[in-house]
């Protein structure tokens, strides 16, 4: 099968094949007479399951890891399952890092609505994000300092 056909029947560009190639995650395929690279019928497969992967959040570094596995002859589950766990546990403390960053945001925003910016002085840049323990004593966001 030419890079051509390879790419229309996996809907991939010519490029990304090439790449994929290039990246090892595809082994280099004989060639025609003509010099010409002729994929394996198995190809698209392959390419299909390269996008279900990515699909799947893991990296080239990983699914080239995968396809080695398979390629030895041996079953890759245990490893794919170490892998999305891996990935779980990652989204999981990202989440965590966002519900995080989501309530100080939220708690910023809550502060913006009742800051007067008439009351903001040159001693601070901003008292919106600047934190209480930042401000001179007594003043708080969107009042005016004592004095």
């Amino acid at each position: 099968m030419r890079i051509g056909d390879l790419a229309t029947a996996s809907k991939l560009t010519t490029k990304t094949i090439r790449f994929y190639e290039q990246a090892g995650l595809l082994p280099a395929p004989p060639r025609t007479p003509g010099g010409y690279r002729d994929y394996p019928q198995q190809t698209p497969a392959r390419l299909a399951f390269i996008r279900d992967a990515q699909g799947a959040g893991l990296t080239l570094a990983e699914i080239r890891s995968v396809l080695a596995l398979r390629d030895g002859g041996q079953a890759p589950c245990e490893h794919v399952t170490t892998l999305l766990d891996q990935r779980l546990a990652d989204i999981e403390r990202r989440l965590a890092e966002l519900t995080t960053t989501r309530e100080a945001l939220r708690g910023l925003a809550r502060r913006a609505a009742r800051t007067d910016p008439a009351s903001c002085t040159e001693d601070a840049i901003c008292t919106i994000l600047t934190t209480a323990a930042d401000r001179p004593r007594g003043e708080s966001a969107g009042e005016v300092p004592p004095g």
